[in-house]
């Protein structure tokens, strides 16, 4: 065989490999502009104790964000997905929110199984299910898949046994996992959020500064929620029933299994300690002909022992209903949510917790399918008694609106 020959039976198979790879290859991508009216309050990505992701001297035009999902399926059972998001609201970062191999095998029987490797987010939210982890219902999800997107990542394995009936599919889902220590920081020192700032692997997340100078750190203390501490695995377990005539509900244990003594450095300054954070989480998505209706409870808590003798638990609950109409192009949105903290030390409760109520209107418009336009309004009204103490007022009632134009590839 000559040279050329073999040169062109090379390129020949570079082409057709080239080819293939593109073939499997799907890509899905937007970017967001935004028009904001802000609260007043001083939001808490900028150091502040606002609930919102816009705050003090955030009014006008807004970068939304920017993400990119990119999925290989590479072989008829392996898939390779990593899905990432650009965003300027806290700080800017380009941060890899999911990355991740999953093999499930071709299955002939009613059994299917599925084994995921990697960086993911726990199967908790009814809401957010699309590019990004963003929610095709409001621009701002839910107290809870906000705290999710903010402080829940599984770095380890997860293992999926489906049973697919005629009319029904049965799930469980099982996974350990490392690298979530401090996850409930946030809760005990923020308390609950709306936002759609989603963080990711890399990603530092800023403590109220309040809270920063009452434990003597600095100003502008940030941790990284996603880092490993006391080297301990953590594991959660889904169930899930699903019914294209029904609808879909799910029931979920996690529980970080962090050593609440265990602590390290971020930054050389800041303690970041492995809180011990645990949950249960019940979630319903019906349709009831062009209505979907979306609900989700949670309640658990998050401790330390910051020092020998001293024992600090924040117990939360939070839950939401959100009712979506598909009216063609249009897609109105309203939902509904509650939440609450509370604190206890050495088991004794200290009468610092929160509590509030948030209403969330959204009108979605997607005359094309690149295109979507949503106009939200969102409302928070709540208390937090423990802001006494740090001679802030414990009312919080913030209002934030919204006119995004997201361009979807």
């Amino acid at each position: 065989m000559t040279f050329r020959c073999r040169a062109a039976l090379l390129l020949s198979a570079l082409v057709a490999s080239t080819a293939a790879v593109a073939q499997g290859l799907t890509l899905h991508a937007y970017i967001d502009g935004r028009m904001v009216a802000a609260p007043d309050t001083p939001s808490w990505t900028q150091g502040g104790m606002g609930k919102t992701r816009y705050g003090e001297g955030d009014n006008g035009a807004q970068f939304g964000g920017a993400a990119l999902a990119v999925a290989w399926q590479a072989t008829p059972s392996l898939l390779v997905f990593a899905d990432t998001q650009y965003q300027t609201t806290d700080h800017p970062t380009l941060d890899v929110i999911e990355a991740y191999l999953r093999y499930r095998p071709v299955s002939t029987t009613p059994w299917r199984a599925t084994v995921k490797l990697g960086a993911f987010v726990p199967p908790v939210s009814l809401e957010n299910d699309a590019i990004g982890w963003t929610s095709p219902w409001t621009l701002t999800p839910s107290a809870i898949n906000s705290w999710i997107g903010e402080e829940l990542r599984a770095k380890g394995v997860q293992g999926q046994l489906e049973w697919r009936g005629g009319w029904q599919t049965l799930e469980f889902t099982g996974a350990l996992y490392k690298g979530n220590d401090p996850t409930g920081t946030l809760l005990a020192d923020r308390g609950w959020s709306l936002s759609d700032l989603t963080y990711g692997l890399g990603s530092t997340l800023r403590v109220p500064d309040a809270y920063a100078r009452v434990f003597g750190d600095p100003d502008h203390t940030r941790y990284n929620p996603f880092q490993e501490i006391d080297g301990r695995w953590g594991w959660y377990a889904n169930l899930a029933w699903r019914s294209a005539a029904v609808g879909e509900f799910t029931l979920m244990r996690y529980d970080n299994r962090g050593d609440p003594a265990a602590h390290t450095l971020y930054e050389g300054s800041a303690d970041v300690f492995a809180w011990h954070t645990y949950f249960w989480s019940a979630g319903a998505r019906i349709d009831t002909g062009p209505v979907t209706w979306i609900a989700q409870g949670m309640d658990g808590g998050t401790e330390i022992d910051p020092v020998t003798g001293l024992h600090l638990e924040t117990r939360f609950c939070s839950a939401f209903v959100l009712a979506g109409w598909n009216r063609g192009a249009w897609r109105p949105t309203l939902r509904l949510d509650h939440y609450s903290t509370g604190k206890l030390r050495n088991g004794i409760d200290t009468h610092q917790g929160e509590t509030g109520n948030a209403i969330t209107a959204a009108l979605n418009w997607r005359p094309r399918n690149w295109l979507r336009i949503t106009g939200e309004v969102l409302h928070l009204d709540g208390s937090r008694s423990a802001l006494r103490a740090l001679g802030l007022t414990t009312r919080q009632v913030d209002t934030q609106t919204q006119l995004s134009v997201r361009l979807i590839y």
